[in-house]
């Protein structure tokens, strides 16, 4: 099989982990990206579950956002215009 070189950009700090873990478990960062790539092209997908870890996912974010859905379904919200939020303000 012919091989190929790869260059990827990444943080200094990521990269040196990488190698650490990677030499811990026995295997070159290079054997690591490999099984990655392998692993995508037969799943047809990322080997692993990508999550959002924006604070504004968290439960207790969404549960106050769906408290204030519910609000505004039940009429229990007050309407203002964008000229009277800046009066507001400007008070």
């Amino acid at each position: 099989m012919a091989q190929t070189t790869l260059s990827v950009r990444m943080d200094a700090d990521v990269k040196s982990q990488l190698d650490a873990l990677c030499a811990d478990v026995g295997m070159t960062t290079s054997t690591a990206v490999n099984m990655f790539a392998k692993a995508f092209i037969r799943e047809r997908r990322l080997p692993f579950e990508v999550v959002a870890s924006d604070p504004f996912y968290s439960e207790s974010n969404m549960k106050h956002l769906q408290r204030s859905i519910r609000q505004l379904e039940e009429g229990q919200t007050v309407t203002r215009t964008m000229d009277e939020l800046e009066k507001m303000a400007n008070e």
